[in-house]
């Protein structure tokens, strides 16, 4: 069997397990044989074996079972939204599915991510082997860029492009664009991640990639209206927010975090359908930037 089949099987397992939360073989060979993979043959328990062997070697994901019989993904949080299993595995789906769609390639269209494959490649080595990277960097709007050695300690994909977050010999972590790096390279030079570092963590009080400022985290109160009260729902601004009550044309959420700059600007984007209730000064502003914005 061609690899891009069993891939498909593969994620296909996965992602039946996972909405089913707990399944026995039975089931599993009963919704099998409703897709076309099956092309009427039976999920034999030996296919089951072996697939979910692969599953763990490539993924990292352990199908179990319980004293009933019944499997289930053992880590579910190896699946939240923004781990590497979940992106794999939505990735390896949406592939599968454009490329048994090519008669249609000019009627799908894809985002491009701006990076550099081989910087990025040349990270993830940096961080396997625990090495320091040279860095050169250019910023936008600066005619001169700048070089640090920096420690790898994780990347971020956020709005079509890779972040590199490193920390410097002083302690201090950089936030780097991928696609504003000029040169990346490794070095000799080792070192030891702080042990109690949690890349999740780290970035889990801000709205993307931007840290830093005077900003404290705080609650912060939206009203949105009309049809971005149902986006909302549906993709959430943060992993904090939490629907606080509606009324006949609006839903109040609420989110904690640092109000940044790239948070500020989203909610500047949703123009009149999004409103800040709380607290007083982020809402003066917003409103603030909405007037500079329609100055002439």
């Amino acid at each position: 069997m061609k690899a891009s089949a069993l891939f498909k099987e593969y994620v296909w397992l996965v992602n039946t397990i996972r909405r089913a939360g707990r399944i026995t073989l039975r089931e599993i060979n009963e919704r099998w044989l409703c897709t076309d993979m099956s092309e009427g043959v039976e999920f034999s328990r030996t296919t089951f074996r072996r697939h979910r062997a692969e599953v763990e070697e490539m993924f990292g994901i352990n199908i179990e079972c319980d004293s009933e019989n019944r499997y289930y993904i053992e880590d579910a949080e190896l699946l939240r939204e923004e781990s590497v299993q979940q992106w794999m595995l939505s990735t390896l789906a949406v592939s599968n599915i454009v490329s048994e769609a090519r008669g249609l390639h000019d009627r799908i269209l894809l985002e491009n991510i701006p990076s550099d494959s081989e910087f990025l490649w040349l990270v993830v080595e940096a961080m396997r082997e625990s090495r320091c990277v040279s860095v050169c960097y250019q910023k936008y709007g600066k005619s001169d860029g700048s070089s640090w050695l920096l420690e790898p300690y994780c990347i971020k994909l956020f709005r079509r492009r890779w972040y590199l977050l490193g920390r410097l010999q002083d302690g201090v972590f950089l936030t780097l664009s991928f696609d504003r790096i000029t040169e990346l390279k490794l070095t000799d030079k080792t070192f030891v991640m702080e042990p109690d570092f949690d890349a999740q963590t780290y970035f889990s009080a801000y709205y993307g990639v931007m840290q830093g400022g005077n900003e404290p985290k705080q609650r912060i109160v939206l009203r949105a209206y009309g049809n971005e009260r149902y986006a909302m729902r549906d993709l959430p601004l943060h992993s904090s927010q939490k629907e606080m009550g509606s009324g006949a044309d609006y839903v109040d959420f609420e989110v904690n975090l640092h109000p940044t700059s790239d948070f500020l600007a989203q909610i500047l984007s949703r123009g009149r359908w999004l409103k800040v209730l709380e607290p007083s000064e982020i809402a003066a502003k917003i409103k603030e930037l909405h007037l500079e914005a329609a100055q002439d």
